[in-house]
């Protein structure tokens, strides 16, 4: 595109356009939201397809492989075109893998379920476009906090979604995939409307590779930067390995009566799995909205990111443990504990990371981070399933061994300096 008419940038004080970066935050967050509220209610919907614990588990990799390899393909699409129809066409392809999904029954089953998800994050996978159209409306000096909007998105989509996922999915199985399209459909009407154009003709800001080997490498040369990495690889890899897992396993524990149909023993199991999910959510908000800033005052974000590993690695391997009493309340506790340990470890990363960054390379950084996030929610789901068919609490106890191995890491840690900015 030679022109852009409807172009808005930062402004000439070098202040970014705070409407543009609401939008795209909402973007990411309607994004986001739509896949957190499938989690619960997906692995019970699958097994009613005939699928075995290790192929709902490869149903949620296929989802976050196709994120992972096709975020780029979007985002330098959108350096030719422009960010908006990238945007707008992205979420009609993840409107029709949801609304597949949920029509599954009636149009072919299994593999339907597998090419819906799959189109779902192909479409899904506009984060590179989105962090294309925070770059073109935020100079080097605000651009941290413009990414860090990504971020957040993140941490709220994952937050309500499984809730709401859980509580739909007890009112009918397949409402959680209508509803997800649903919000597609919302956030398509949102973007036709709200966002406008940002990529100009003299744009030189462009969509970064998910993964960018040469800002790795530089990464090594940065206080912290390199452990928080590997930290968050290993972490979101053992998380996801207990996040795909842990609706198998309450249904293997509390949903014991064999007189049940299949559609009882989904709305059964996807409550009991919304009830957890919300604890750790309303605890993380707790944690995240209250202690953290006294405790980074006080103790600092080395301090913060151990204390955090240590809570959620308690956490995982408690809950095969505590799950044999099959008391659901004691149960619970893990939840509680998880969020914990997530609500100081998650915001003590990306504090390291910022402060261990240089400044012209903020946004770049913290997207790096969010790579090897990615990596860990493909890598998670694929061992998953195998090691839950093999023995139900070995997801667990694997995620709890993973997260020791980050506590070594996170012995290499050091106190930041102030930052700069």
């Amino acid at each position: 595109m030679s022109e852009q008419p409807q172009s808005e940038s930062a402004s000439p004080q070098g202040k970014p356009s705070k409407k543009v970066l609401i939008v795209a935050f909402l973007t990411i967050f309607l994004d986001l939201l739509g896949f957190g509220i499938i989690i619960p209610i997906q692995p019970f919907y699958a097994k009613s397809f005939g699928a075995s614990a290790t192929v709902v588990t490869l149903l949620g990799a296929s989802y976050s492989a196709m994120q992972f390899f096709f975020s780029p393909f979007w985002g330098g699409l959108s350096d030719k075109i422009g960010r908006r129809p990238i945007i707008l066409f992205s979420i009609v392809i993840s409107a029709i893998g949801h609304f597949m999904f949920a029509m599954a029954s009636s149009l072919g089953g299994l593999g339907v379920l597998f090419a819906a998800r799959m189109l779902a994050g192909f479409g899904n996978a506009n984060i590179g476009t989105a962090q294309a159209i925070i770059a073109d409306v935020t100079t080097a000096e605000n651009r941290s906090t413009g990414m860090a909007l990504i971020g957040v998105a993140f941490g709220l989509g994952f937050l309500f979604g499984p809730a709401v996922g859980g509580y739909l999915g007890g009112i009918d199985p397949s409402m959680p995939f209508w509803v997800a399209g649903g919000l597609s459909v919302v956030n398509w009407f949102f973007a036709l409307f709200f966002l406008k154009e940002t990529k100009t003709a003299d744009s030189t800001h462009k969509s970064r590779p998910i993964f960018d080997v040469e800002l790795f490498k530089r990464s090594k040369q940065y206080v912290n930067v390199s452990a928080v990495l590997w930290i968050t690889l290993i972490y979101t890899t053992a998380f996801a390995l207990m996040e795909q897992a842990i609706a198998l396993y309450i249904e293997h524990v509390w949903i014991t009566d064999i007189t049940l149909s299949m559609e009882d023993r989904i709305e059964a199991a996807g409550w009991k799995t919304a009830n957890y999910l919300v604890i750790v959510g309303v605890t993380a908000i707790v944690v995240q909205g209250g202690l953290v800033r006294p405790l980074t005052k006080r103790f600092g974000e080395v301090w913060m990111t151990r204390v955090g590993i240590g809570f959620v690695v308690v956490a995982i391997a408690g809950i095969p443990l505590l799950g044999d009493t099959a008391n659901f309340a004691l149960f619970c506790g893990t939840a509680v504990v998880m969020a914990m340990g997530t609500g100081l470890l998650n915001p003590a990363k990306s504090a390291l990371i910022s402060r261990g960054a240089p400044d012209d390379e903020q946004g770049a950084v913290l997207g790096l981070n969010q790579s090897f996030s990615a990596m860990g929610r493909m890598i998670g789901p694929i061992f998953s399933g195998m090691l839950f068919e093999w023995f139900v609490g070995a997801p667990f106890f694997s995620a709890a061994g993973l997260l020791l191995i980050a506590s070594i890491v996170a012995m290499q840690l050091r106190p930041p300096t102030p930052s700069p900015t």
